[in-house]
């Protein structure tokens, strides 16, 4: 039997899980509150104290790291490379800690989880935010100083896709699938025969706009706001990730924004509405990626939990292929059970050159 303990590091939370081969026996979800964190200067400065919050919550269940095979962890930056799952090493460790690809507790994680691998547990990550298995054409924009990037929810993307193949007895490597992340983010990606061939870049600005991100915008009236003298380059940033919902409602909270449109606030129910058309565009553009040829779309994240919102997206896509749901995120899931396939020897185990 295999022993297998995940942890995800979010800004504000450590997601924990153990399972036994790929049965979940225990999780967690350890929320820190902003006063707890207020005195850490970065996310680095927090090792310790996310450490002693891992050590206490396995301590308590007694599970024991020299007694596990694996530590898994969402993964870090680092430079593009496929999906998979990955062995953490010292090069990926110096390539997630330079910041030059990004900054996140997640890179934190891949830290926390080396160090408890000198207790004997193999230090693994899988599917990291920077996967790129983008199609040459994929990464076109038009500006040749500026080539799309693939930057999306890639576990989480990869995780439903097998989910959906499980599902229905079908292998994941065989079907066209389009998948829409909605969480604080949007992201939709055009999945071609195992591969995530394109994707819109939900992190750092297109697609469609979300909670609090802008997505896509007027590209000349863009650049018009960065050199009206009204904003630095990290005031700029900052109105870019403060924006979608947030700016047109000065709320960023779907379901407070549902019952307000259920109230009658029409302005609620039109920006919901517009989040959605957007959503169903970014879906329609992924299934011309795949010319056609889809087998489903499928919908997760914490928006997918809300019947108005999926409806409007379905009613605008479902001529393209079934839509079905899985609200939430399944990055635990799909850290895990990718760990247990590779200790079974079921997929290889990556190394980052």
């Amino acid at each position: 039997m295999y022993k297998i303990v995940a942890i995800n590091l979010g800004s504000t939370s450590t997601k924990i899980c153990y399972y036994e081969d790929n049965r979940c026996v225990l999780k967690t979800n350890l929320a820190h509150s902003a006063a707890e964190l207020a005195s850490y200067a970065s996310i680095w400065d927090q090792e310790e104290y996310r450490t002693n919050a891992i050590m206490a919550f396995l301590n308590e269940n007694n599970i024991t790291l020299s007694d596990l095979d694996a530590v898994v962890s969402r993964g870090g930056h680092t430079k593009p490379l496929t999906g998979g799952v990955y062995r953490i090493t010292k090069k990926m460790l110096d390539e997630s800690g330079s910041g030059v690809y990004g900054v996140h507790a997640t890179d934190l994680g891949l830290r926390i989880a080396y160090k408890f691998s000198r207790q004997g547990p193999r230090p693994m990550t899988v599917d990291p935010p920077t996967t790129d298995e983008f199609e040459p054409l994929a990464r076109y924009s038009g500006l040749p100083e500026l080539p799309r990037r693939s930057s999306f929810h890639a576990l989480n993307h990869r995780a439903v896709g097998k989910q959906y193949a499980r599902d229905n007895g079908l292998d994941y490597n065989q079907l066209n699938l389009i998948v829409a992340h909605m969480g604080g983010g949007i992201t939709v990606a055009a999945h071609k025969q195992g591969k995530m061939v394109d994707a819109n870049n939900g992190i750092n600005g297109d697609g469609p706009f979300s909670t609090n991100r802008c997505g896509s915008v007027p590209v000349s009236a863009l650049v018009d706001m960065c050199y009206s003298g009204k904003y630095t380059l990290f005031k700029m940033k900052r109105r870019m990730n403060n924006s979608g919902m947030m700016a047109y409602l000065g709320e960023s909270d779907v379901l407070t924004v549902e019952r307000r449109a259920a109230d009658g606030d029409e302005k609620c129910r039109e920006v919901l509405e517009a989040m959605c058309y957007q959503c169903a565009k970014e879906i329609s553009a992924c299934a011309a990626v795949l010319y056609g040829k889809v087998d489903a779309i499928l919908i997760t994240g914490g928006m997918a939990n809300s019947e108005l919102l999926t409806s409007l997206i379905r009613e605008r896509v479902e001529f393209i292929a079934p839509v079905v749901l899985y609200p939430g995120e399944h990055e635990m899931q799909s850290l895990c059970l990718n760990a247990y396939e590779a200790l079974k020897g079921l997929q290889p185990t990556l190394e980052i050159d």
